[in-house]
């Protein structure tokens, strides 16, 4: 497939590496000659210093026969007239534009993007999907990580093993056994910074990070099968009242009414706009790192801290602070990945990546297949995908013992008719089901192949 890229920023950085590692052909191009340099010193892909929207450069790019142009420069406008110019004049199939001011997304302005007027095939906004994200992790406590899948009937999660944890030392294929009416399936454990694919003989030791599917139903028996039995929160400062903050606290206010949510923006103009736009909420003016404001915000109270400021020092630091005067958990916004080695060394609870949470996003529309969803793992140890089964796909009509999986994957879960099937190896996966796999970045073709139509079926 062949990709541009519009942007090498973080989140065009991250893209082209998932992209590249499958070896599509990819260009990117940003405006900044250090940027492209640095892109093109480490991934195989070719880089053009100019403007995104500049037709002459867009052909330059190869966007005559190009498949797709994923335009996330910082500027909504480049963004837009790309995806704009990629169409009228190349013709470009499938477009995708990153569009952060909300002033583009009200609901009034809805027909916008449609094919007739701005042609733009999916629109992705990260602080949106941040602020979705953060709020999944505060409906499940004691979890790092949280996706609903299958239209929310099966979870994803992701939870530190500590000492307290009931199944350490207990090798996987026993887990079952010790809770035969629970579905529950590791996909997935980090050790020691390193991916692990288990088998059934795999362990779960301290201090591991695991990822497991379970049905909804039995969403708070796995949280205490590994240990996890923290109460929601009920009192919740957000540090950072910038869009992510806004719209985490306008979705709280809609959601959880029995939340008390408390918000610190350093700026005074901006603070007073959140204030005007939210109904329930106190909103103070100051900075999360000085001891006044949040004594003044309760902060011996407070139950979790969100801290969302565009830096990642100052979201550490206000973190750390919160938590040393008694907030049980910290929920922090963080870049930079350089930082990810010190989380469990600092005790902040959970951390979440703006461009590994658009990179999920932005992976769901570039998959193949009936792809319906796709989640990366850990700034892209791997992905979880969820696969729709059609009658034209090689899996289709095979036993699960059958289907020859590459090195590093795994089906984590089959789910019919609203259902997760036991996975027996004698189990026939039929069309329509709905299956989950874990594989490593250099896996997904192959299993994008088993999705997709077979070539005898014609």
């Amino acid at each position: 497939m062949k990709v541009i890229i519009c942007g090498a920023g973080q989140v065009g950085m991250n893209i082209a590496q998932y992209l590249a590692k499958e070896g599509n052909d990819v260009t990117v191009i940003d405006l900044q000659q250090k940027l492209i340099q640095n892109i093109t010193d480490n991934l195989d892909v070719r880089g053009i210093v100019g403007h995104a929207g500049y037709p002459d450069i867009l052909e330059s790019a190869g966007a005559q026969d190009a498949d797709m142009i994923i335009a996330v420069t910082l500027s909504d406008e480049v963004n837009m007239i790309a995806c704009q110019v990629g169409h009228s004049l190349f013709d470009i199939p499938s477009k995708i534009a990153r569009i952060r001011s909300r002033e583009y997304l009200r609901p009034e302005w809805q027909d916008l993007f449609r094919s007739d007027r701005l042609p733009i095939d999916h629109i992705i906004s990260p602080e949106m999907e941040v602020a979705k994200a953060i709020n999944r992790r505060l409906q499940q406590p004691g979890a790092f990580d949280m996706i609903p899948m299958a239209d929310g009937f099966v979870k994803l999660v992701g939870v530190l093993c500590e000492e307290n944890c009931p199944v350490l030392y207990t090798p996987l294929r026993q887990i079952n056994s010790l809770f035969p009416d629970l579905y529950l399936e590791v996909m997935a454990i980090i050790r020691n910074e390193e991916l692990i694919v288990p088998d059934e003989n795999e362990q779960i030791y301290p201090d591991d990070e695991v990822y497991f599917l379970t049905d909804v139903d039995h969403l708070q028996r796995s949280m205490a099968a590994f240990g996890h039995e923290e109460v929601e929160a009920h009192r919740v400062l957000i540090v950072g009242g910038g869009n992510i903050g806004l719209k985490l606290a306008q979705d709280l206010e809609k959601e959880a009414p029995q939340v008390r949510l408390t918000i610190i923006e350093k700026e005074h103009a901006r603070a007073d706009y959140i204030s005007e736009n939210l109904s329930r909420s106190l909103v103070l003016c100051g900075d999360g790192i000085d001891m006044e404001i949040l004594e003044e915000a309760g902060i011996d109270s407070i139950d979790t801290v969100v801290a969302v400021t565009n830096d990642d020092e100052r979201n550490i630091l206000s973190s750390l602070l919160a938590k040393k005067h008694g907030t049980k958990r910290a929920i922090t916004l963080m870049n930079n990945a350089c930082y990810s080695p010190l989380i469990h060394d600092l005790h902040i609870d959970v951390v979440v990546s703006p461009r590994a949470v658009t990179a999920s996003t932005i992976l769901q529309h570039v998959r193949k297949g009936r792809i319906r969803a796709v989640y990366s793992l850990r700034q892209g140890y791997a992905e979880v995908i969820e696969a729709e089964a059609l009658e034209t796909s090689a899996i289709v009509n095979k036993r699960l013992k059958d289907v020859k999986l590459p090195a590093n994957t795994k089906i984590g879960a089959l789910i019919r008719d609203e259902k997760i099937v036991l996975q027996r190896p004698n189990e026939v996966i039929k069309a329509g089901d709905r299956v989950i796999v874990l594989s490593t970045v250099d896996n997904v073709r192959q299993i994008e192949k088993l999705f997709s139509v077979r070539l005898d079926y014609f």
